[in-house]
């Protein structure tokens, strides 16, 4: 059976697909086909929009019929049996809060990428259109890092991507976060402002430095419960820099338990009776415009039995 990639298809443009460009158009059509390999075709003028040649920043316009040549990948070996994709799928039905059609909120487990690549062969997002196989348009509108838990907003139209995209850029959403942090908070430091710069080390892998070269970001706190060794904090991020919440909590003298990049072994081995074994840092609440009825909107994601239980030996300990 031919796939879509290996025929020549004629797509009409509607009006949530138009004001983008050709070759995102192209990628986002062409999964898995090498960006090189799309920018070629446009050269040698195998795409055609009504008939005519373009370029890669040709902005498309409703009711443009384009001209997608058939196009051969190479198959990659693919590791993951498809019975435990089929169980990742099945699970991550269970985990979504809410659903129309502009709009899904799902509540993310840590350990799960937003999108395959860098090694991973599934992430949220290729669940989600395995999910929804007759959804046309699926879009993560922001993202969350493998090992952090919660809110999670994805569109189902580029019109909702667009308007959500815009509230994030005029700040728009408020996200709330809660992290356990090593030792005792000062209940006055209220505002982390620190300029944050990322580094690719020779792994591939990333990480985030305070450097005033980097670029400015902002994290409001706030005091949530109080333990022994330890506490919990709301963190509302200004700014959506990588990996932000875990720098500054970092930089303001308490690492976030469990975290394997910015984290303190020695506060996680004092956590070793609760139980907890991952990043404790959870997306607990998001507030929004609906990109379609302008309702604000708000959603919260309960904790994982993982985190619940941990907090409630804290608590335990603390008398």
């Amino acid at each position: 059976m031919k796939t879509d990639n290996q025929i020549v298809q004629f797509v009409t443009i509607d009006d949530d697909q138009a004001g983008q460009r050709i070759d995102n158009f192209l990628l986002a059509r062409l999964k898995g086909v090498p960006k090189s390999l799309i920018y070629r075709i446009l050269r040698k003028g195998e795409v055609r929009v009504n008939k005519g040649r373009i370029k890669p920043e040709y902005k498309l316009a409703a009711g443009d019929i384009i001209r997608v040549p058939p196009v051969r990948v190479a198959e990659k070996q693919e590791t993951t049996p498809i019975s435990a994709k089929l169980g990742k799928v099945a699970a991550l039905a269970e985990c979504i809060l809410y659903e129309d059609d502009h709009i899904l909120v799902i509540n993310k487990p840590s350990g799960t990428a937003v999108h395959g690549g860098s090694g991973l062969s599934f992430g949220v997002i290729e669940g989600l259109r395995a999910l929804r196989p007759e959804a046309r348009f699926l879009e993560l509108v922001h993202r969350l890092d493998r090992d952090t838990s919660g809110i999670l907003l994805i569109a189902k139209k580029r019109s909702a991507l667009r308007a959500l995209h815009e509230q994030l850029r005029l700040k728009q959403m408020q996200k709330d976060y809660l992290a356990l942090v090593r030792g005792q908070w000062q209940s006055h430091c209220k505002v982390v402002e620190a300029p944050l710069l990322k580094n690719l080390l020779q792994s591939g892998e990333r990480v985030v430095k305070v450097n005033k070269e980097g670029k400015p970001s902002e994290t409001r706190f706030k005091v949530e419960e109080r333990y022994a060794i330890a506490t919990l904090m709301r963190a509302s991020p200004v700014t959506g820099r990588t990996h932000q919440i875990r720098v500054h909590t970092l930089y303001a003298g308490h690492p976030i338990a469990f975290d394997d990049r910015y984290g303190d072994s020695t506060f996680d081995a004092q956590l070793a009776g609760t139980g907890l074994n991952r990043l404790f840092l959870h997306a607990s609440s998001l507030k929004f415009t609906h990109p379609s009825t302008g309702e604000s909107l708000r959603f919260e994601a309960p904790m994982d039995d993982r985190l619940r239980n941990c907090l409630r030996i804290l608590r335990h300990n603390n008398h």
